[in-house]
């Protein structure tokens, strides 16, 4: 029993090493993470449609020219993303380039909660150019995670009674 048992062990090693072995096609993963700092309203609510995804080396900024990445669309929270908590917005497959910007769009059910009343948050160009983040980074064969940091006490504006906009204020981690 001894005999067989180093040949066995050393072809399942070998077979262990070449499945995790990864093909070279030159394309890496992206993940892209939200997370948040505190802030004194009770709520923050981003309606989020799509991530993109542009190229370093692409010249024209057009929005044709952008990788949609499979978004897990939703309204989220941003308050309850704090404390070293995160979620998962968008995960996808690109070659390996720098990638030059990020772009959240928008979908119109955005809000504010502040000592219980619910309002309106006001996105200038959110649903059409998007909210950008310059980003500048190479992506390499390992899965690579973003996280975005999306300070709303310092994003969030009342502007007047009732009124809120938001000049988002994003960073990566």
């Amino acid at each position: 029993m001894k005999k067989y048992f180093l040949p066995l062990a050393l072809a399942v090693s070998l077979f262990g090493f070449s499945s995790c072995k990864k093909d070279n096609d030159n394309s890496a993963n992206l993940e892209i993470r939200m997370t948040d700092a505190p802030t004194a309203l009770e709520e923050v609510n981003v309606d989020i449609r799509s991530v993109r995804v542009k190229f370093a080396d692409d010249p024209n900024d057009s929005m044709k020219n952008w990788v949609d990445f499979n978004t897990q669309a939703g309204v989220y929270n941003l308050l309850a993303l704090q404390n070293g908590v995160n979620v998962l917005l968008a995960t996808g497959t690109l070659p390996e380039r720098r990638v030059k910007e990020i772009r959240f769009i928008l979908g119109t059910n955005n809000t504010v909660k502040d000592n219980g009343v619910v309002y309106p948050l006001v996105i200038p160009s959110g649903g059409e150019s998007g909210l950008k983040i310059k980003f500048n980074k190479d992506l390499n064969a390992n899965l690579n995670t973003v996280i975005v940091d999306f300070d709303a006490a310092l994003s969030v504006q009342n502007v007047s009674a009732g009124v809120y906009t938001l000049r988002p204020v994003l960073k990566i981690k």
